[in-house]
């Protein structure tokens, strides 16, 4: 699995704004419905909270999707 580097400029993002940014999925929403299907990962863990606060180095993973690291900017 290839894993894209997305960059932010601030010490920590919520996953669903990380996912926005990164031009994954385009609303809160779609987050929320991965959420409860729990086929989002945070660094190989099963993620549930879509305001998770990610820092640098986190990996996300969606099922079916790809894979996408936090990195700093």
């Amino acid at each position: 699995m290839q894993i894209e580097d997305i960059t932010i400029d601030t010490e920590e993002i919520q996953l669903d704004q990380f996912l926005k940014w990164a031009g994954v999925l385009a609303s809160g929403g779609e987050v929320k419905a991965l959420l409860a299907e729990r086929r989002i990962k945070r660094n190989g863990e099963t993620e549930s909270a879509r305001r998770r606060k990610l820092h640098s180095g986190d990996v996300i993973e969606i099922e079916g999707m790809g894979a996408w690291r936090v990195a700093k900017g």
